[in-house]
Parts: C-alpha cells; sequence; structure tokens
C-alpha cells in the first residue's frame, strides 16, 4: 500500500499465480488488509499450489489436479482476478461463466484483451474492469491504470482500486488510453533501467568497479526519486537546483539536451503503441 492504512475487501478468486498474480497476492496479504471470505488462488502445478496453500488467509487450488479448480475458486467470490496467459482468457471464461456469482466484479490483469471480449464471454450480471498493473508491484510501488466495462458501477470501480491500491497507486482512464498509459507506466520501468544501464557503463568508463558503480548509479537513481516525490517539486525546477550556471552539471544536460529526449521518448512510446495494437488486433 502506499500508505499505512485499513482496507476491507469481499472475497477474493484469483485465476492465475504468476509473477503479477503474486505481486497482487502479497497486497492483499499485507498488514492492514483484510479479505472477508478469504482468497482462493489457481495455479496449474500441484507444487505451487502447495506454496501458496501455505500463506495465511488463501486457500490454493491445483488445475492438474483438481479439473474444476477454477470454478470452485470463483462460487461466491466478489471480486475475480484474471491473471492469466492472454491466450487462455477465452477459455478459462467460458468454463468459470456459470459459476460467478451475480453481482461479481471481474477484473483483468491480461494485456491486449479488451473489456467487450470479457463482456461477450461472461453473464449480464457480471460487471468487467480491465487493469494495467506494472512490475513494481511486487514492492507495494505500482502504478495500476483500471478501465470500466460498459456494465461497472461507480462502486465496482471504487472497490477495484482500493484492490489495486493495496500494492500502489491507480489511475483511471477510459479503455481507449489503456494501451497508450501501457507505453508510458506499464513498459516505463524498462525504460528507467535502460537508463539505470547505460550511467552505470558510463561510470564504468570512467575506471569505477562494478560495484562502485552499482551503488553511485543505483543510489542516485533512488534519491532521485524518493526526492522528487517527497517534495512535490516540478522535475525541471529540481533539475535546475542542481544544474548551477557555467557548471559541470549544465555542459552534461547541454548534450543531453541535444539529443532531444523530449521526441526520442515520444518516438519509443509510439512505437510501443503500435505494437500493443497489433498485439490486440491478433
Amino acid at each position: 500500500m502506499t500508505e499505512t492504512q485499513n482496507v476491507t475487501l469481499p472475497a477474493v478468486a484469483m485465476l492465475g499465480a504468476g509473477s503479477m498474480g503474486r505481486a497482487i497476492l502479497s497486497g492483499l496479504t499485507a498488514p492492514g488488509v483484510s479479505v472477508a471470505g478469504g482468497i482462493r488462488v489457481t495455479n496449474r502445478s500441484e507444487a505451487r499450489a502447495a506454496e501458496l496453500a501455505g500463506i495465511e488467509g488463501v486457500t490454493a487450488y491445483a488445475t492438474e489436479s483438481t479439473p474444476e479448480a477454477n470454478r470452485l475458486a470463483v462460487d461466491g467470490a466478489q471480486l475475480v482476478i484474471v491473471a492469466v496467459k492472454p491466450a487462455m482468457v477465452p477459455d478459462l471464461l467460458r468454463e468459470i461463466a456459470p459459476s460467478l456469482t451475480p453481482g461479481a466484479i471481474v477484473v483483468s490483469v491480461a494485456a491486449g484483451v479488451t473489456v467487450a471480449t470479457f463482456e461477450s464471454l461472461l453473464p449480464e450480471s457480471v460487471a468487467v474492469v480491465r487493469s494495467m498493473p506494472n512490475t513494481p508491484a511486487v514492492i507495494g510501488r505500482a502504478v495500476t491504470g483500471i478501465s470500466p466495462g460498459t456494465r461497472s458501477e461507480p462502486d465496482d470501480v471504487a472497490l477495484v482500486r482500493a484492490l489495486f491500491e493495496t500494492v500502489g497507486e491507480v489511475v483511471e482512464v477510459p479503455e481507449s488510453q489503456l494501451d497508450a498509459l501501457s507505453t508510458i507506466s506499464g513498459s516505463g520501468p524498462a525504460y528507467v533501467f535502460f537508463l539505470v544501464e547505460a550511467l552505470a557503463a558510463a561510470a564504468l568508463e570512467k575506471g569505477f568497479t562494478p560495484e562502485q558503480a552499482r551503488v553511485l548509479v543505483n543510489g542516485t537513481f533512488r534519491g532521485a526519486s524518493e526526492l522528487l516525490v517527497s517534495s512535490g517539486e516540478d522535475p525541471a525546477e529540481l533539475r535546475r537546483r542542481v544544474t548551477s550556471p557555467k557548471g559541470t552539471t549544465e555542459r552534461a544536460i547541454e548534450v543531453l539536451a541535444s539529443a532531444d529526449l523530449p521526441a526520442l521518448f515520444t518516438r519509443a512510446t509510439d512505437a510501443a503503441l503500435a505494437r500493443a495494437r497489433e498485439l490486440a488486433a491478433g
């Protein structure tokens, strides 16, 4: 969670326990979060199910040994999180549709699968909300985009917001903007890691050891990020404070500015958006 708080959620079913599913599960089982009716999780392997069953408040099923696992998990659940691979979604929705509780909210974490696909395969009594969390969810620092479906009420969206606030911050956008959001916050961690790699390589070029480069670069990115968030200042203002007139930082910024980074990031995110649309089109 982004700050200490008490959250109460209704019974949750999570179908699929890959890396993102496990990240969300960590938020649901964090101190201050209560899930009335418990959390039911399904996964293919018996070994993974046994591991998940060791988490307090979690009931885990393995589909390889319990064929009706997904149906058992969603029975009575108010929040149903679909966290399987996109190609698996249609068959999964057909499987669970008869077992869903009227009024349940199905939350998609499957990239590229539209609300229309979900709604076409689920009963009209079920609401759908599509989501796009990012990988910092594993440390409770996600930025998650959520988009309501045509049958979602404000209370449904508020409940899904509370769900994802257990692992970070939430931004609500129309579904038409969700692919664009994925190019910023979804892919964004990779852009940051790429910049870290580049600055670390520059440190190595200047004679620092790999360990020294790691401390210098990782610590600088972490400190700058935390300063940006805690200060509430505009990043341009914080940059100006570091950039003394006619100093060394100013000279470095001039070189970076000559590369026109804003245009470069626009081209990069445009390319990501084009690819997202290709994938959505099949």
